[in-house]
This record gives structure tokens, C-alpha cells and sequence, in this order.
């Protein structure tokens, strides 16, 4: 992975891209994975997602700070990252 450096805000920003939406920019909220220009963290986001959240209710509450189509990259990251792990299904 490359080291990306921009300049957001006048301010320099560095990241890994794991993603379009999805970064790792060294010392921000520890390295952990966030959504591009935030300091929001996706396990942050799965987590409402998976205690019923909609993806709507969060793009609005974050007022498209995080879009749609952020949440479902970070969904398809971890799901991707984690299938290598996850028990094979046996077909009948």
C-alpha cells in the first residue's frame, strides 16, 4: 500500500487507501480504518448497522460526511477481509 499526501484544509493528510472511502492515516483514531476526510471509524458505523441502524438514518444523522456508498465499501471490506476465515458452506 502507498502512502497518499494531500492537503485538506490547508492542513497536510496522509492515508493508506484500502478503498475510494475507506483509509488508515497514521495517527488518526490509532491507524484503525476510517471513512476519508473524518476521524469516523467503520467498525464504529458497522456496529449502529448491525444494532439496526439504516444506512439512511446514518448518511442523514452524519450529514453526508459519510455517503452510501461509503457504508457499503466499508460493508464489502470487512465482509471480503473476514470471508477467507469464515467456515465453508456444504452444498447438498
Amino acid at each position: 500500500m502507498k502512502l497518499i499526501r494531500e492537503i485538506v484544509g490547508g492542513e497536510p493528510y496522509e492515508y493508506y487507501p484500502l478503498g475510494e472511502y475507506i483509509v488508515r492515516a497514521p495517527g488518526v483514531c490509532g491507524g484503525r480504518p476510517t471513512f476519508k476526510y473524518t476521524r469516523i471509524e467503520i467498525t464504529f458505523i458497522l456496529n449502529l448497522l448491525a444494532a439496526g441502524e439504516s444506512i439512511d438514518d446514518l448518511v442523514t444523522a452524519y450529514e453526508g460526511r459519510i455517503t452510501r456508498e461509503a457504508i457499503w465499501e466499508a460493508i464489502h471490506l470487512v465482509t471480503s477481509e473476514y470471508s477467507n476465515t469464515l467456515p465453508e458452506l456444504e452444498t447438498a
